[in-house]
This record gives C-alpha cells, sequence and structure tokens, in this order.
C-alpha cells in the first residue's frame, strides 16, 4: 500500500519544535513527506471563539489541547502579539526542503483562513493566498506548487486561484481518491488529492482509544484497499511533539508491513495522467471534528 504522508504545521510553536523533530525522526526511517506552513501571524489564540461551535469543546477536552499547544501558543493574538512564522522561522522551512521533503502552503493566518473561508468572496480569498504565497517566497527564494487549506475549509473562489496562481495539486478535502475539483458549477485543473485517514486529534479518546493503541487504529484503517492508497495528514503539534512516540510506532507498522511511504509531490507523479474523474466538493461532517469540512462527493 502506497501512504502519502502530509504534515500541516499549524503554529509558530510547530514551526520551531514539532518540524524539527519529524525531520529527525523521518529521517532515521527514511521516510519523504511533505510539509505544508502556515506562513503569517500565529493567532492561534483566537480560536477561544468557536466556543459555542457544535462539537469544539469536547473535541478540546479529549484532545488535551493546552498540553499540546503549550499556554504561550494559545495567548498568541490575544494577549500576546503572534509571531510571523515565515519571517522567525523561515530556516526552519529552509530546513525541511534540504531535507529532501517537499514544502508547501497551508495558509497566512491559520485561525483567520479555517473561521471565514467559507463565507468569504473571491477578494477576501485572493488577499489571504496572495499573502501565504509571498511569504513562502519570501522565506524560501522560490514558488510554492502545492497548497492544502487549513482546517480543510475552503470556498469556490479556492479552486479557481489556486489554478491561476500555478498550483499543480491541492489537498484542501477529505475523500477516497484524487479529482478534479468542482463547487457551484465553477470547475479547476488544479487537481485535488484529499486526505482518506482520520487524523489523532479525532481519534483519541473516542471508543477507547488512547496514546497507547491509536497507532494501531490507524493503521488498521490504512488496509482498506485504494485504487491510489491513502492521505495520512498529521500534525507538526501532536506528532511532532507529545505523539511523536505514536507517529514512530505507526511508521514502524507501515515499515515492516512494507508499505510505501512517500510526499504528496511523489504520489501526485505517480497518478495516471488523464484518467481522473471529476467530482464535486460538498460540505459534510467527519467523526471526532468539530463543524463541517469540505469533503470528495460519493
Amino acid at each position: 500500500m502506497q501512504i502519502a504522508l502530509k504534515v500541516d504545521v499549524d503554529t509558530y510553536r510547530g514551526t520551531v519544535e514539532g518540524v524539527p523533530a519529524l525531520l529527525e525522526l523521518f529521517a532515521r526511517y527514511q521516510v519523504d513527506a511533505t510539509f505544508l506552513f502556515s506562513l503569517g501571524p500565529d493567532h492561534t489564540g483566537r480560536a477561544l471563539r468557536r466556543i459555542f461551535r457544535p462539537g469544539f469543546l469536547s473535541k478540546v477536552k479529549r484532545t488535551s489541547v493546552t498540553s499540546h499547544y503549550g499556554y504561550k501558543t494559545l495567548m498568541y493574538g490575544v494577549l500576546l502579539p503572534g509571531p510571523h512564522i515565515g519571517r522567525k522561522a523561515g530556516h526552519i522551512l529552509r530546513q525541511t526542503r534540504d531535507a529532501g521533503h517537499e514544502v508547501g502552503v497551508h495558509c497566512y493566518d491559520h485561525v483567520r483562513w479555517q473561521d471565514f473561508v467559507a463565507v468569504k468572496g473571491r477578494n477576501w480569498t485572493a488577499r489571504e493566498l496572495q499573502r501565504a504565497y509571498d511569504a513562502f517566497v519570501e522565506a524560501m527564494g522560490e514558488k510554492p506548487t502545492t497548497l492544502g487549506a487549513a482546517g480543510w475549509q475552503l470556498n469556490p473562489h479556492v479552486i479557481e486561484l489556486e489554478e491561476e496562481m500555478g498550483f499543480a495539486y491541492a489537498s484542501d478535502t477529505r475523500g477516497r481518491e484524487p479529482f478534479y475539483p468542482e463547487i457551484d458549477g465553477k470547475k479547476s485543473h488544479c487537481l485535488q488529492i484529499p486526505t482518506t485517514l482520520p487524523t489523532l486529534d479525532e481519534l483519541l479518546g473516542r471508543d477507547g482509544l488512547d496514546e497507547g493503541n491509536v497507532a494501531e487504529h490507524v493503521f488498521a484503517a490504512s488496509r482498506e484497499p485504494l485504487a491510489f492508497g491513502h492521505v495520512y495528514t498529521l500534525h507538526a503539534e501532536l506528532e511532532g511533539m507529545k505523539l511523536l512516540p505514536v507517529m514512530e510506532k505507526l511508521l514502524t507498522l507501515w515499515r515492516d508491513n512494507g508499505d510505501s511511504l512517500v510526499s504528496l509531490q511523489s504520489h501526485y507523479q505517480s497518478l495516471p495522467p488523464g484518467k481522473l474523474p471529476c467530482k464535486e466538493i460538498v460540505w459534510g461532517e467527519v467523526d471526532g471534528r468539530s463543524g463541517l469540512l469540505a469533503k470528495e462527493a460519493c
């Protein structure tokens, strides 16, 4: 089975602490991955306004947000100024590239994108994407080729702009196979490569799952035969920090089973050109996550 690894980097702390730990782990296991970075100010503390969203508090309790993110990160954008990730930690992006991994765009301001993009228009969306694009170029000295929307949140303008801005492919959705997206009659030739497997923060604390057995659960889910394999999204703030042992156990399970662990870029390059379907992106729920997410239509 081919497993593509996508690392979402949401915060400044995840960038400077979680990413280097994952780079060391992946080097030991000779694994390539795709790292998608938040590139603007870290305003994690502003996520507290989600307190009234259905399911948000239960998720916070299950996943022990404070222990993973730390009190300082939870104050960024509220009581503390949020550090600009691209400018203060650009060396981490370059270090990731130099270690042989694919580096791409997650967003500019993670909280702002996740909380507002679904209801915003083209001008707002274009401005946010351009800010992220420019911050990436400033930090890396080169143009990005891939993007994965924060929180699996988007709007019809996103898929159009991704194509216009020259992204080769994106990973903005949840689903089962790569596809060319359509939303509200808007279509894009920027291929979508959806996340197929559940994430740790969706699983922990549910159905008897904890740090001791959740890796086996994800591995079991990855045994479902899909035509193009699976995509697993991990987070620098989780698998790169407190849950690093869980990630190592998962890598061991996949390696011992003979699975191929690749970056999204390698996954994309292995796909048959011109033979992938066009599908609609719809909104739906994912077990263990609050709110609605962008999903591949069945």
